[in-house]
């Protein structure tokens, strides 16, 4: 019999010559700024756990509570059994944080981004996705089945041009977009968004995913930080990255969460998140709001980093906060720098097509609150002498 899988070597051989092979790396013990990697310890700048929560002896301690409370495993999906008193006690604080009515809570982040925008409109309907869009939005469209408007990025004239060339033609509207854009590290341009969907009677859906506990006077998010959040109906955020948590929601008016409890599939279909990662969650959201100078020392270290990197001639875009990439433009030359820095003692990510265009391959660098000034600055010296 032939091997129904050969296929794959010739296709992996390809990818492989492009530059583009990924691979598994397990990492050894970690702190929240530091991990070992093959038998050395590194300065970790590729992780979203921007508040340095995610080891925080605190959240771990409320982990380990709900853990030895809950037990592990929720055992089933919400609407069956997988609901407790802790993720009920998570859904009002998320909602008393976001200041809307009620929460939804999904097992992940891209879970309930695919489930939402699914739940939300179907083949009868349109959307209309910034070119840059996370993944989990563009699978939530392609599952939806809804028609597909794509306007450039950050680019709201294009959007205002596409929704007045499409009045009556859909059921119901719907604008997605990223708050904060997980590559590069922009801001979505929400307030001239909000006007748009206010003017063609559209759903506005913003995906806060790197702006929950980072941004905003109030670390509600991009939509806080523009002065927006109002009028932002359907808000997506993540409990992965700044909460160092597990697990995504979505915040908005008691009627948005009814329908998504019984219509959004990953939610109803889903084992539940574990009780115990909602009470880290719960405690990581609550030091998040009493501790206001980790996201004060966040922007300090990405600011610095910017500017650091722009006097050494490093391209790093359009970002703000802790996300700032050095764009390299080839695979080849974002693999050869990462692994420059990490001979240095630096872990930073290579990022790659597909999951940026082509062209325009980079180094993701993440700063955290967790970081010193001589973390930052020792990358800085290290991103220098590898260019010279």
């Amino acid at each position: 019999m032939s091997d129904p899988l050969l296929w794959i070597d010739d296709e992996s051989h390809r990818w492989a010559a492009r530059g583009l092979r990924r691979q598994l790396r397990s990492r050894g013990p970690t702190t929240a700024r530091r991990f070992q990697l093959e038998g050395r310890e590194v300065v970790n700048f590729g992780s979203n756990d921007y508040l340095g929560l995610a080891a925080d002896a605190r959240v771990v301690a409320a982990a380990h509570c709900g853990a030895e409370t809950y037990g592990w495993g929720a055992g089933a999906s919400p609407l069956v059994s997988g609901w407790t008193e802790a993720h009920e006690a998570l859904c009002r604080d998320l909602a008393e944080f976001e200041q809307t009515e009620a929460v939804a809570l999904f097992p992940t982040g891209f879970a309930a981004n695919l489930g939402t925008i699914a739940a939300l409109v179907n083949k009868d309907d349109g959307v209309y996705s910034d070119r840059l869009n996370h993944a989990c939005l563009i699978d939530g469209i392609r599952l939806s089945r809804a028609a597909l408007r794509i306007y450039p990025h950050r680019d709201a004239d294009r959007l205002a041009s596409l929704l007045e060339r499409d009045p009556g033609r859909f059921r119901r509207s719907l604008i997605v977009t990223d708050g904060v854009f997980s590559m590069d590290g922009d801001l979505a341009p929400l307030d001239q968004l909000a006007d748009l969907a206010e003017r063609h009677s559209a759903m506005l859906l913003v995906d806060e995913a790197h702006g929950t506990g980072v941004f905003g006077p109030d670390g509600r998010g991009a939509a806080s930080a523009l002065g927006v959040a109002e009028r932002v109906s359907i808000r997506v955020g993540t409990l992965s990255k700044a909460l160092g948590s597990l697990g995504g929601f979505v915040a908005g008016s008691r009627r948005l969460i009814e329908w998504l409890v019984n219509h959004a599939r990953p939610l109803i279909y889903s084992t539940g998140l574990p009780a115990a990662a909602a009470c880290a969650a719960r405690e990581a959201l609550a030091i998040a709001c009493s501790e206001p100078w980790r996201r004060e020392l966040l922007f300090s270290h990405g600011h610095g980093l910017r500017t650091a990197l722009s006097a050494a001639d490093y391209e790093t875009g359009s970002s703000s906060g802790p996300i700032v990439p050095v764009l390299l433009n080839t695979p080849e030359q974002a693999l050869q720098l990462a692994e420059q820095l990490l001979r240095r003692g630096f872990f930073v990510p290579a990022i790659r097509p597909p999951t940026v265009p082509e062209g325009t391959s980079r180094l993701r660098i993440t700063v955290t609150a967790a970081h010193s000034e001589e973390d930052v600055a020792g990358l800085v010296d290290a991103l220098v002498a590898a260019r010279d």
